[in-house]
């Protein structure tokens, strides 16, 4: 009986492992992410163009070779990813099909970054495409970040891609998923400034009432994470970045460094005694604007506690 186990669970091992290597895993980061592609025998520039969508000229410059040069078996090539065969959005025009592109998660990484890091995209969008119901990530975890998009016709990636329903034509998202619960996307880090996008919203969150204050949304929760551990207060030096959330429902956010992604802080202005409640983001981005700085809260929640751009505080968290 244990024989017939053990061949059930390589089987499963060996298919999960042979599915991962053969995702399309994106390299690079910024403006320069490529994929890598191992040349088999009777292979051209022009045949792995035509699988990746690149044109043959721009396979050879890419790779800083001439494309009357022969390929060698076993040569490994860059694939440019740009604005003619990446995409990141969930539309395949017809005749074209859209291959999912990975990027395995990393120790330290956050969904926030994640989607920083790969040209600004939405938590929403990297949550659908992933199946994820909340900010949570694991380390070593195949994450989609886009799509390459290829000829259904020419390209051998086509055939042996299922795609589903949700990545060939927009769907309706559920009522849960449309709460307005806006999740903030970094948008140039230099000025301080947050664009926020309108994610679905995390499992914790959905049995979240809302305020019934101005302390804001995540009082609650907040409340929920404390009772489970106890609260810490440090003090802190906190700054303000500009955000288009919470000016209406309260949900207001943060950067910090000693607390996880997705913990909530307690941040009472020493002053005033006011306090707030926010979602923390990421870690503070290290720029000149934030030297000095412990804390750093959107421009909403300043707001809300009658704030100036630095000020005194102190901040509670479960630990």
């Amino acid at each position: 009986m244990s024989k017939y186990v053990l061949l059930i669970i390589f089987t499963f091992t060996t298919g999960f492992l042979f599915a991962q290597q053969n995702n399309l895993e994106i390299k690079g980061t910024g403006n320069n992410i490529f994929l890598e592609h191992t040349v088999t025998p009777k292979e051209s520039f022009y045949s792995i163009g035509r699988t990746y969508n690149v044109p043959p000229k721009d396979l050879a410059s890419f790779n800083h070779l001439k494309l009357s040069s022969g390929l060698g078996i076993g040569d490994i090539l860059k694939i440019p990813l740009n604005k003619t065969n990446f995409v990141q959005s969930e539309q395949a025009p017809a005749g074209e099909a859209l291959v999912p592109v990975y990027h395995t998660v990393s120790s330290g990484e956050t969904l926030y970054r994640l989607g920083v890091n790969y040209n600004k995209v939405p938590l929403a969008s990297l949550k659908k495409w992933n199946h994820l119901s909340s900010d949570a990530v694991s380390v070593g975890a195949p994450m989609i970040v886009g799509f390459l998009k290829v000829d259904e016709a020419h390209s051998s990636l086509a055939k042996n891609t299922t795609t589903t329903p949700e990545l060939t034509q927009p769907q309706e998202k559920p009522v849960v998923e449309t709460a307005k619960d806006p999740e903030p996307t970094e948008k140039k880090i230099p000025v301080n400034t947050v664009k926020t996008e309108t994610p679905p919203v995390a499992v914790a969150e959905k049995t979240n009432p809302g305020p019934s204050t101005g302390d804001g949304y995540f009082k609650s929760l907040y409340d929920q994470q404390t009772a489970m551990k106890a609260a810490t207060t440090k003090s802190a030096n906190a700054g303000v970045f500009k955000s288009t959330s919470g000016w209406q429902d309260a949900k207001y956010y943060c950067f910090y460094n000693d607390a996880t992604p997705g913990t909530i802080l307690k941040v009472t202005d020493n002053a005033s005694g006011k306090s707030i409640y926010a979602k923390v983001l990421d870690a503070i981005p290290d720029i000149k604007q934030n030297s000095g700085l412990n804390v750093v809260i959107s421009n909403a929640a300043a707001e809300q506690l009658g704030v100036g751009e630095k000020f005194d505080c102190s901040v509670s968290f479960a630990k």
